[in-house]
């Protein structure tokens, strides 16, 4: 487990992770894939632990993508029984810590026990204030986006909406992470330097790290790390140099 260290600048209110290599750092080690899946969900509880100490105030995870459907089934169904696992230990522990769980993504795919654990789990923690802890389950961002589209069409059609109404703000508030702030750093792990899918709408503004660790091998640290390249950053937002 990671020691605590003095770590002094401000954190970013909001940060994104895309957790990869678990397949990678069980190959390495000639185990099966599924092994490191558990040890990628050890870097989860460790990776929210070390945010919430530092003072991170929303942390994003994609957990499971629109397209790891694609997976073999053994494989998706072994991160479903490590879902129910996290769903069923976890809650208690983020409630005592005041961490407010949220699920973003399309549920119609998942199984009915897990929906209800979800649902359980959100109900839980609705009230905590500390940190939202927000796990992307079968997430894809261009269909988030087109299903956002879809409502607001759907409502224009139906009289309840003005077409001319609809500006960015309008638009994000109909997106899974209506209410939170967009991520203000996305870091990816194992070295692979893609969004693959995440979040698109969303790190419009975002800073961009890339980090070759592993994700079962991420904690405190590299948090820490990622932070302090983002402070290295100057943020203009599409402004020009010098102005703020």
């Amino acid at each position: 487990m990671d020691a605590p260290s003095a770590f002094v600048p401000p954190p970013p209110r909001h940060v994104a992770i895309i957790m990869d290599g678990n397949g990678r750092w069980a190959k390495a080690r000639g185990l099966p894939r599924t092994m490191g899946h558990r040890r990628g969900v050890e870097a989860v509880r460790r990776t929210c632990e070390a945010a919430r100490d530092i003072g991170v105030k929303c942390l994003t995870l994609f957990s499971f993508s629109s397209e790891n459907w694609r997976r073999p089934p053994d494989e998706i169904a072994d991160l479903m029984q490590l879902l129910r696992l996290y769903l069923r230990s976890e809650i208690a522990e983020l409630h005592r810590n005041n961490t407010r769980l949220r699920v973003i993504g399309d549920r119609s795919r998942l199984s009915d026990d897990i929906v209800q654990l979800v649902g359980h789990a959100e109900e839980v923690t609705r009230a905590n204030t500390a940190m939202d802890l927000v796990i992307a389950l079968s997430y894809g961002g261009r269909a988030e986006i087109a299903a956002a589209a879809r409502r607001l069409a759907e409502e224009a059609a139906a009289g309840r909406l003005d077409p001319a109404a609809v500006d960015e703000d309008r638009f994000a508030a109909t997106l899974f992470t209506a209410g939170l702030p967009d991520p203000d750093l996305l870091v990816r792990t194992s070295g692979e330097k893609r969004i693959s899918n995440f979040l698109l709408w969303q790190i419009a503004y975002a800073e961009l790290v890339f980090v070759d660790t592993l994700w079962p091998d991420f904690g405190r640290r590299d948090l820490e790390d990622a932070i302090t390249e983002y402070h290295r950053r100057e943020r203009r937002f599409g402004a020009s140099v010098g102005t703020r």
